[in-house]
């Protein structure tokens, strides 16, 4: 079995403007999401606003340049993930695509093995 990833994305305004209703059922979505597929998930968590991000980049001189923000500026930020565990692409697709996603998207990518 190999891990992927699902990145899910979204528009962080939408997310903002949504009313608390809008919020509870995206979350008792992701609650059953979680359930259903409890025997696949590896882990996952949400994510606070990109605004609360901080990025590193390598510096001058061997140092670091350490700025507030995302790296980059974009509509949709990362705002969680799930580590979830699938035979092939196929059927991380398959559990990716029943993400709650109201707000944005996903994107899946295969964990990389490097033992």
């Amino acid at each position: 079995m190999t891990q992927y990833l699902i990145l899910i994305y979204a528009d962080e305004a939408a997310w903002a403007g949504a009313t608390p209703d809008e919020n509870a059922q995206l979350l008792k979505e992701h609650v059953e999401f979680g359930q259903r597929y409890e025997s696949v998930i590896r882990g996952g968590n949400a994510l606070q606003s990109a605004a609360t991000a901080t990025s590193i980049r390598p510096g001058p001189a061997g140092g670091s340049a350490v700025t507030d923000g995302p790296f980059a500026e974009t509509k949709e930020a990362l705002g969680g993930y799930y580590l979830i565990e699938a035979a092939d692409l196929d059927e991380a697709v398959a559990v990716a695509k029943q993400v709650p996603t109201r707000f944005g998207g996903v994107e899946v990518r295969p964990v990389w093995d490097m033992s």
